[in-house]
Parts: structure tokens; C-alpha cells; sequence
């Protein structure tokens, strides 16, 4: 049989937080429907943020009242502390995710906090949250490359990443935030994380700005990653990196995987469907090329 390979489609939050018009939670949530059909398993859905740093995830309680129901699907949202956790718990998340950052600059500039003092108010949000029978997925930023500081060492990453493994994160999803790396450079560095924590624990986010996902992706699927973040539509950006663009597309990340005889359980139809819906509510291009394609071949 072959091996299934898990897409975490982050859209709803990764996509939509940056977006500068507000986008009605009656819509995120048919995005969120529509992205279930599709036969998705992990959708993350909000942030439990602070509304004056994300107004676009200020309808976090409302999102996670109105969720599709289905045992199925998780549901993680971002907690950027005990605070957000507390708020998350109170909407009865089940899953959730923090963030670090291997670039020290990247990490004060994105969160006024120190890499070291981000690892310590983590451990402390990951422990509560297993205590209270949460999963914590972490995220480590700039991965492959930091808008201040340039190129990140692999060792940086496997510093950050292991500890919040060792504090309890189930899988650590590897964040290529500006979209600089290369192949090369993307199956070195997960291979030196792999050294420290298991593959199967490991996940890739790789932003598409220099066109380089997907082949990224191939790279470190060859090592044996078998989960990879994706945004439907290629939604989403970087507000601290300079003409950053979004996730690769889940569309993209599918068709590649189809192709290579690689199981999703996943409808490329209706994810196609799922991206055209808020594209056109957002009145912006789909800059999924497959999709794009597959529209055009409808039509």
C-alpha cells in the first residue's frame, strides 16, 4: 500500500490573518466547510491572538463555535502564550500550535521576545496544555533564511526545534518564512533535524516567493517527510519579509503527490472548489496554477 502523506492546510489562519479587509466569520467558516468536503483531516482554523496585533482572527470564540462537526478533522489554533491558551481551553480547542523562530532578530521582531525567553514561555504553554490534554504542534520561522539576518544555519533550527519537541510538541512544522531556500539546502537542513528528532515527527512549511517550494517539498519527501503544510490558493504572506507571498498552494502540493503516486485521501475538485470560493470573495487572482489550469480546462 502506499504511504499516506498528511496535508495540514493552514489557509483559514496562515492565509487569512494578514489580509487587510476583515473577513465575515459566516465566510471563513463555508472556506472552512468547503475545505472539510475536500476530504482534508487538519485544518487550522484561528488565532487566539491578541486583536490589536491580528484583527483579522478578533472572531477566534465565534470560529470555534461554529466549526464543522466531524471526528475526523483536528482543528489546531495558533496560542501565542498563556493567555491565548487559557482563551483557547475556554473555547474547547483540542489542538494547538506556538511559534518560535531560529533567527534571533526575527524572533524580537516578530513576537518582542528573545529566542530563549519564546523556549521558556512555551514550555511552560505546552506543559499546561498537555495537562489539560491538549496536542501542541510547534512551529520553528526562518528555517532556511531570515529577512535580517540572512542565511540561518541548520543548527540554529535543530537548537530551537528540539527543544520544543523535548517540551512536549508532537510534531515540529519547519517554516521556510521568506521562501529563499533551495532544494539543496532544504534536504541539508531537515536531514540535521533529523538527526535529533524522529522524520515522522517532522513537518514542512515552505513559502513559495522564489518559486522553490514544490521542489523543496520533492527533496525532503525523498528523505522520507511525510507531513506537509500547505496553504489552498496560496494564500497568505509574510508582513516582516519584503514581497514575501504565500504558502505553497495545496492544490499544487496535491497534484505533485497524485502524480507521484503518493495517497491524500483528498478531492483536488473540490480543494479547487474550497480556493475559487474565497478568492472570489477576497476579489484577488487564484495563484494556484493548478488550479488556474483545471478552471481553464472546465471552462
Amino acid at each position: 500500500m502506499e504511504p499516506l502523506i498528511q496535508i495540514v492546510e493552514v489557509g483559514p489562519r496562515d492565509g487569512l490573518q494578514n489580509e487587510k479587509e476583515i473577513v465575515p466569520t459566516d465566510i471563513k467558516i463555508e472556506f472552512i466547510q468547503r475545505l472539510v468536503q475536500s476530504g482534508l483531516k487538519t485544518i487550522e482554523t484561528t488565532s487566539f491572538v491578541s486583536p490589536k496585533w491580528v484583527p483579522q482572527m478578533a472572531d477566534h470564540e465565534k470560529i470555534m463555535q461554529l466549526l464543522p462537526k466531524s471526528a475526523n478533522v483536528r482543528y489546531p489554533v495558533l496560542v501565542p502564550n498563556k493567555q491565548g491558551l487559557e482563551n483557547a481551553l475556554r473555547c474547547q480547542a483540542k489542538d494547538i500550535a506556538v511559534f518560535a523562530a531560529a533567527s534571533e532578530t526575527f524572533s524580537q521582531k516578530n513576537i518582542n521576545r528573545s529566542i530563549e525567553q519564546s523556549l521558556q514561555e512555551f514550555t511552560q504553554v505546552i506543559q499546561l496544555a498537555r495537562q489539560q490534554g491538549l496536542n501542541v504542534r510547534g512551529y520553528v520561522s526562518c528555517v532556511l533564511g531570515c529577512p535580517y539576518e540572512g542565511k540561518i544555519l541548520p543548527s540554529a533550527v535543530v537548537k530551537v526545534a528540539k527543544r520544543l519537541y523535548e517540551a512536549g510538541c508532537y510534531e515540529i512544522s519547519l517554516g521556510d518564512t521568506i521562501g529563499v531556500g533551495t532544494p539543496l539546502e532544504a534536504k541539508s537542513m531537515l536531514s540535521t533535524v533529523a538527526k535529533e528528532i524522529p522524520i515522522q515527527h517532522l513537518a514542512l512549511h515552505f513559502h513559495d516567493t522564489y518559486g522553490q517550494a514544490l521542489a523543496n517539498i520533492l527533496a525532503c519527501l525523498e528523505l522520507g517527510a511525510s507531513t506537509i503544510d500547505s496553504s489552498v490558493a496560496g494564500l497568505g504572506g509574510c508582513p516582516y519579509a519584503k514581497g514575501a507571498t504565500g504558502n505553497v498552494a495545496t492544490e499544487e502540493v496535491l497534484y505533485l503527490l497524485n502524480g507521484l503516486g503518493l495517497k491524500t485521501d483528498i478531492n483536488l475538485d473540490k480543494l479547487i472548489d474550497a480556493g475559487s470560493y474565497i478568492c472570489q470573495f477576497l476579489n484577488r487572482p487564484n495563484r494556484s496554477k493548478v488550479a488556474v489550469a483545471t478552471i481553464a480546462k472546465r471552462n
